[in-house]
């Protein structure tokens, strides 16, 4: 069976994309799907800034899955597998929002489980689809113009995940989101009365963004690899 079995993305995918101590593999869901779900299930908090989850069980969990990773060609999920831990699934996150005709892309979908969160992987991850990304075809990239982070405005690691590897502060969009299902992490706001989806909080979400200007003119890569290879 191909590692890209199901995969239907704008671009072409690779069967790995690997660093010293990291491999990013496309989420397959007859491989992933059911060690994924259990993992979140006993960590149901890497839910708490995402729209989604968690699930009742693995076949809504899945379904779920395939209709918005493996229908829309602009999103592809990977698996995350920590090499210093056997290859241990780690997480999983994806390009999203993929557009062919503007050159960009956005790194989402990002779940990292409480073991391997503070550690190598985040930034590897991270590292490995903005090399990915951003190189030209030439040098075993997709020649991207720019890369989009978007988050919870609350969900202060995040941003300063994106802001460590080069990521510029765009902005924020207030009220961006109806966070659906309970224990979201809103943005504290009070609803008015007769809001018609009152109970889900709402979010105001962070825009940061990296462009390929910032990644060969001004750094962005070679500083991306030092976090890459300094983190622990």
């Amino acid at each position: 069976m191909s590692s890209t079995e199901g995969v239907n993305f704008y671009f072409p995918i690779p069967d790995v994309l690997e660093s010293d101590r990291l491999k990013l593999v496309p989420f397959v869901l007859s491989v992933h799907s059911k060690p994924f779900f259990e993992l979140a299930n006993k960590y149901p908090e890497v839910y708490t800034h995402i729209p989604w989850g968690p699930f009742e069980d693995e076949a809504t969990f899945s379904k779920f899955m395939d209709k918005i990773f493996f229908q829309d060609r602009g999103w592809v999920l990977f698996a995350i597998l920590d090499k210093t831990s056997n290859d241990a699934l780690a997480g999983a996150l994806g390009f999203i929002k993929t557009s062919p005709d503007h050159l960009n892309t956005e790194i989402g979908a990002v779940q990292i489980f409480p073991p391997f969160q503070r550690t190598h992987v985040a930034s590897n991850a991270v590292g490995l689809l903005l090399n990915y990304a951003l190189n030209l075809p030439e040098e075993g990239g997709l020649g991207l113009r720019r890369v989009v982070w978007q988050a919870n405005s609350v969900n202060k690691a995040s941003i300063r995940l994106a802001e460590r590897l080069g990521f510029q502060f765009e902005g924020i969009l207030r009220w961006d989101r109806v966070m659906p299902g309970t224990g979201k992490a809103g943005n504290g706001k009070e609803l008015r009365e007769g809001d018609p989806k009152s109970s889900n909080v709402g979010r105001d979400t962070a825009i940061l963004g990296l462009c390929w200007d910032d990644w060969v003119l001004n750094g962005a890569r070679d500083h991306v690899a030092n976090v890459m290879a300094r983190v622990k």
